[in-house]
């Protein structure tokens, strides 16, 4: 073994004072990029003003935490999904990714792969847990176990170009119910306008309307029986009157031209390039469509309505009852500490009211609503505060396995490749399996 003191020795003689100075500062210098962490963190956010509204959080993060980066990662939307579960298993699995909730992270969360982030959110007599929207919370807790940190919550509705319903005749408040929203789809078509625009090439948007059907004819009850394997499952008439009252809209081809290989961003484009007059999305469409329309101007946010998915005559369900999704951020095993510090920082009430300034999000911290500004993103959140029942995407909260025939019996029913009552049968015989 090397000697201690005549190292010392010999490097006391052979070099200077100054160069022994110079010398420590570049080892405590590499010292401390030793020590230095990587935060890794996968997201799908393609809207450029989104991404620099997060870049100036984790920038301030950084200021003020020496030693620890933030390195933003990006997949597409559709990438994220087939990736994911193999990157969790991997070597370079992400430290915090963005999660839509539901069966998926509930099956992520019993697989071992997340973190359980009821201890660290409960600590403190529950300081970190108390500063979201108790509902937040609950809905990313699996079994007693807390699964992610909350992000945000979102209403999917429909958005529409007051010019085109204007031209065609169609007044979006009077759109109370289904038979009124299908009125207004054949008025739109005799007045030479695309009615929708849809992204049937990744089949879950198609979803939204299957789903929402469900949720109008046969309310709470009839859903929560049939993901929980009572009464008739699937195969609920209730369930199957959505069906076929899909089956009717498309009956009317409503979607543009080759919308079944459309992707959603295509489908948020052709909305911002002014060829169709509506388009069934999410809270920050208004936001999105301009981002992948032709000009990266899309429509005039003047130029953009909004109203809920309509009531359907003698239905079960409410026309307050919305479907949405409830994000947030799901932590990995292997995370360094830091993640949940960035975490805690990320979605405090500072940063959470200015991302709402910025139209990215409806807040789920305690005292950021008054970030809400944007009048369709204010709407959105009024939609959510008056909501009677609040339901996560379907095909997020019944599981990948399950999700997935969901969306594609959707696109198969709206475009006429399966009956209302084969798609039922599909569903319930997946659910089935998938309790096995």
């Amino acid at each position: 073994m090397f000697d201690h003191m005549k190292a010392k020795a010999l490097l006391r003689s052979r070099f200077t004072a100054r160069s022994a100075a110079t010398g420590l500062a570049l080892l405590i210098a590499a010292g401390s990029a030793a020590a230095d962490t990587t935060v890794k963190w996968l997201h799908l956010e393609i809207d450029p003003n989104y991404l620099a509204a997060w870049k100036k959080i984790a920038d301030k993060y950084e200021a003020t935490h020496p030693g620890v980066k933030i390195q933003m990662q990006f997949l597409e939307n559709e990438a994220f999904k087939a990736k994911l579960p193999t990157l969790l298993q991997s070597n370079d699995a992400p430290d915090l990714f963005f999660s839509w909730g539901g069966g998926v992270l509930k099956q992520q969360l019993a697989t071992g792969t997340l973190m359980d982030l009821t201890e660290a959110m409960k600590a403190k007599d529950g300081a970190w847990q108390k500063s979201y929207n108790p509902a937040s919370i609950n809905g990313l807790t699996f079994d007693g176990k807390i699964a992610a940190v909350p992000y945000k919550m979102g209403t999917v509705s429909f958005f529409y170009n007051k010019q085109m319903f204007a031209k065609a005749g169609v007044d979006a408040a009077s759109i109370k119910s289904w038979d009124d929203y299908l009125a207004a789809v054949r008025k739109l078509k005799a007045a030479g306008i695309v009615p929708i625009a849809g992204g049937g090439g990744e089949k879950w948007p198609i979803h939204f309307y299957w789903s929402y059907l469900v949720m109008r004819d046969g309310g709470q009850k009839v859903f929560d029986a049939a993901k929980n394997g009572q009464g008739e499952g699937f195969n609920d008439p209730a369930i199957i009157k959505a069906g076929e009252q899909l089956a009717e809209l498309g009956k009317l081809e409503p979607f543009q031209p080759g919308f079944l290989g459309a992707t959603w961003p295509q489908a948020l484009g052709v909305f911002g390039d002014g060829k169709a007059a509506m388009i069934l999305g999410f809270e920050n469409t208004a936001a999105n469509q301009r981002t992948n329309s032709g000009d990266g101007k899309g429509l005039d946010p003047d130029n953009i309505g909004r109203f809920a998915f309509p009531a359907v005559s003698g239905g079960a369900g409410a026309v307050t009852d919305t479907l949405g999704g409830l994000n947030g951020w799901a932590v990995t095993k292997k995370a360094p500490p830091e993640t949940l510090d960035f975490l805690a920082y990320l979605t405090n009430a500072e940063n959470e009211r200015e991302m709402a300034k910025a139209g990215m999000l409806i807040p789920v911290a305690i005292g950021a609503e008054d970030g809400v500004t944007n009048p369709l993103m204010h709407q959105a959140a009024e939609q959510l505060a008056h909501s009677t029942w609040h339901q996560n995407f379907f095909d997020q909260d019944l599981g990948p396995s399950v999700g997935r025939v969901v969306n594609d019996v959707s696109v198969a029913i709206v475009s006429g490749q399966m009956s209302p009552t084969d798609g039922t049968q599909q569903i319930q015989e997946a659910f089935e399996q998938d309790q096995l």
